[in-house]
């Protein structure tokens, strides 16, 4: 393994910055029990983020045991969490050179510049952050994975309210049979069973995101003391003011799901992530959501409800969500044209279509139903064979035939597998059809 050492990047060489395999591009950080490098895997043609564990932090004699625990717990997540919204843990190498995680490289920032009163993000955009985090921990919950040390610095803000959770060192795993370190977590995000050493559910997380939530909009966090003594103090016995109290802007909707998901109590606290992020989809209301359009956490909600999609995982409909195209239509509307060369299909959000074919009505699709899937189907430009026109305000998602194909292997077998649900239900429909027309003919059918 090619790793030396120098006095300004442990683990490096001047001549030659590697890391195994890994070439280094720069030093993203370093603290007092590792370093983090931006790197080039040249196996895999991809910019990766390596931790490098410091040796004298492993060997130390007060801590040396807890920082190898931390190491062992992130290691051992490789490759075992894959979501849109969690920082990818591609390797982890542990030898007597040198010890190092490789992860997914996200170019950003953390939430922690946006913590601050003089910093705040507009509280839709927070809310979508939020969001996304929830549905990331539901993921991660599912998983067996509880992540003890959520707070602004493990979050990365990616560009607009796109985020990557990191940091899972921390993480408590349901299919560990070693004995989880304690004491571990940052205590202002910690809840109140966190700092009681209680036993730990998916409600701790909620917590540690509500206590996130509420610096994000305020500028300030829940529960603020001298020291760590202080501030656990009031984590177990006092209730924060509201968000609302400190930001009169603030949504009384929002300022709810906040106050809910600090709950001491965790019978009062929400009870599923589902519930929780499901309130944060529907937080904003129906001005807000004029105004900016879709929400990411209502476009992925609305894709949860879909009879066309649900087959597809969670990790699926974000892949989803980023390949459609979004679009509102008034009453009237031609959205394919008979006999026109098209390449795209829809899927019916909200509304209703007809499907006309030189003038005689074929069908009526309501949300959830698909048409012009033969424009995949076909695998070539295809020329429409009936019109389909808006009966009423509808929402719609349209996908180009070009984009799903280069979509993941995952995400297109469920595609095809929802077209072909989709052409049987339509047969099935056309021999009834057929059978009551001969039927009215008196034709017999053998």
């Amino acid at each position: 393994m090619d790793v030396s050492r120098t006095s300004t990047a442990p683990g490096l060489t001047s001549a030659l910055p590697k890391i195994g395999k890994y070439e280094v591009i720069k030093e993203l950080g370093k603290g007092a029990t590792s370093a983090v490098y931006q790197a080039y895997d040249p196996f895999q043609n991809r910019q990766v983020a390596i931790k490098v564990v410091f040796p004298e932090a492993l060997g130390d004699r007060e801590h040396g045991k807890r920082y190898r625990k931390l190491f062992i717990t992130e290691a051992s997540l490789a490759g075992k969490l894959s979501h849109p919204h969690i920082v990818g843990i591609y390797d982890a190498v542990a030898d007597d050179e040198a010890s190092y995680i490789v992860m997914e490289y996200v170019d950003g920032t953390t939430l922690e510049q946006y913590a601050r009163h003089d910093a705040l993000l507009p509280v839709q955009r927070i809310v979508e952050i939020t969001y996304k985090c929830a549905r990331a921990l539901e993921y991660a919950s599912n998983q067996g994975v509880i992540h003890r040390d959520i707070k602004p610095a493990n979050i990365l803000l990616a560009s607009g309210s796109d985020i990557k959770i990191s940091d899972f060192g921390a993480a408590l795993t349901q299919s560990s049979d070693t004995t989880q370190v304690s004491g571990i977590g940052s205590p202002a995000y910690m809840s109140p069973e966190q700092v009681k050493e209680q036993h730990l559910t998916h409600q701790t997380d909620m917590f540690s995101l509500g206590v996130v939530m509420y610096q994000m909009l305020t500028g300030q966090p829940p529960f603020r003391g001298a020291n760590n003594y202080n501030i656990i103090y009031q984590i177990i016995n006092v209730d924060p003011p509201p968000p609302i109290a400190v930001r009169p802007d603030i949504p009384p909707r929002i300022d709810a799901i906040v106050m809910r998901a600090l709950q001491k109590d965790t019978e009062r606290r929400y009870q599923t992530w589902d519930e929780f992020a499901r309130d944060l989809a529907t937080a904003l209301g129906n001005e807000e959501k004029r105004e900016y359009g879709f929400p990411e956490s209502e476009k992925f909600d609305t894709l949860r409800r879909l009879e066309f999609f649900r087959h597809f995982t969670d990790v699926e409909l974000w892949e989803v969500l980023r390949l459609a195209n979004w679009q509102k239509h008034v009453p009237e509307t031609v959205l394919i044209q008979e006999n026109d060369i098209g390449s795209s299909f829809f899927i019916v959000v909200s509304g209703e279509v007809k499907v006309v074919k030189q003038e005689r009505l074929l069908n009526v699709l309501k949300a959830g139903e698909c048409f012009g899937e033969m424009a995949y189907l076909g695998k070539q430009k295809f020329q429409r064979s009936a019109s389909v026109v808006a009966l009423s305000e509808i929402a719609v998602i349209e996908i180009r035939a070009e984009t799903l194909s280069k979509a993941s292997d995952l995400c297109r077998h469920h595609f095809h597998g929802a077209f072909l649900e989709l052409l049987v239900d339509r047969l099935a429909t056309a021999n009834v059809r057929l059978s009551q027309l001969l039927a009215d003919r008196n034709i017999s059918v053998f």
